[in-house]
């Protein structure tokens, strides 16, 4: 089969094509044939080797998959070959023809979800799930800013809070950005390029701010954030790219409450909620994954430098 390897951390092209041999599972394991693997920004930080975990060279980058059950191991109990899942996290490395993972990574995908939409599930709608109801612990009727609407896990949240009757105010810097965020479902949508967007935050909450933001660039925004937080109101940081220097006082002040979050770290019971909630709404069609760019396998390349490119558009995939 073929796969993405990476023998040393540094930039998009040090990800090669090349030949490796085909899985098969073990006890308790799932081997996947994959039809899409999803890129999110975590991967280009574990590419790159800034990230705080390095995986043992060589390795096959990505987390997120969708496809049919290849072969499974002795014990697996759930699943039968043939059967299409979406995968939420893996042992081998998405990037690749064929995937391993345990019988409790695999999740059902159903008939009306496609492939390349079953690779844009498991980041960015795990993680929108996670910080709104567990960590942020969202309710029906709070104001949610939503900073980067426009991206993968943005789209995700919008989706997933417009469904949980809250009010949502989504961030995005391109008019194709905007009007996709405004397509899911925000009730107000500003650009985060432009000085003042604060401003029209205040005035469309009668001057109350926000109770929930979910934050996917703090070093750039926390500040503003807390400038915009409803007394008492909680922040997530779901992503960063650098330091931050900000006046403790201004927590103090709004009560507030800043969390942060990284969805590999979810415990299974947590873990276990989440998927219950995603594949339900996935076969109802209230979660509805937007796929923004496609590549071929053998151009991963490409696809780690386009997440990270100004104007986030939904999700990127790669197709095998």
């Amino acid at each position: 089969m073929k796969a993405i390897r990476v023998h040393e951390f540094g930039d998009p092209q040090v990800m090669k094509f090349e030949e490796v041999d085909d899985l098969h599972p073990a006890a308790g394991q799932l081997t996947v044939q994959v039809k899409a693997a999803g890129i999110n920004p975590v991967d280009t930080y574990i590419r790159s080797g800034a990230y705080v975990l390095k995986p043992p060279l060589p390795y096959t980058p990505g987390m997120d998959a969708a496809g049919e059950i290849l072969e499974i191991g002795d014990g697996v109990t759930r699943f039968k070959p043939g059967d299409r899942v979406y995968v939420a996290g893996n042992l081998t490395g998405a990037y690749a023809e064929q995937l391993i993972c345990g019988e409790n990574q695999a999740q059902p995908l159903p008939e009306n979800v496609t492939f390349e939409q079953g690779a844009c599930v498991y980041i960015p709608y795990a993680t929108a799930f996670r910080a709104l109801f567990h960590k942020a612990k969202a309710r029906p009727g709070e104001t949610l800013l939503i900073h980067g609407a426009s991206g993968g896990v943005g789209v995700a949240a919008t989706q997933i809070a417009r469904a949980a009757g809250m009010r949502v105010i989504g961030t995005a810097s391109t008019d194709k950005g905007k009007q996709l965020v405004l397509d899911q479902g925000a009730h107000l949508v500003v650009d985060h390029s432009q000085d003042g967007y604060e401003n029209e935050i205040l005035e469309w909450t009668g001057g109350r701010g926000v109770h929930v933001v979910l934050e996917m660039l703090a070093n750039v925004n926390l500040k503003r954030d807390l400038q915009l937080i409803a007394l008492r109101g909680r922040i997530v940081v779901i992503g960063s790219r650098g330091a931050i220097e900000f006046e403790p006082r201004a927590i103090m002040g709004k009560e507030a409450n800043i969390v942060g979050m990284v969805i590999m770290t979810t415990p299974e019971n947590e873990m276990a909620e989440i998927h219950a909630g995603l594949v339900a709404g996935l076969a109802n069609g209230t979660l509805r994954p937007i796929v923004g760019k496609t590549f071929p396998l053998a151009e991963a390349f490409k696809g780690h430098s386009a997440v990270m490119e100004r104007g986030a558009y939904g999700n990127i995939v790669l197709t095998a």
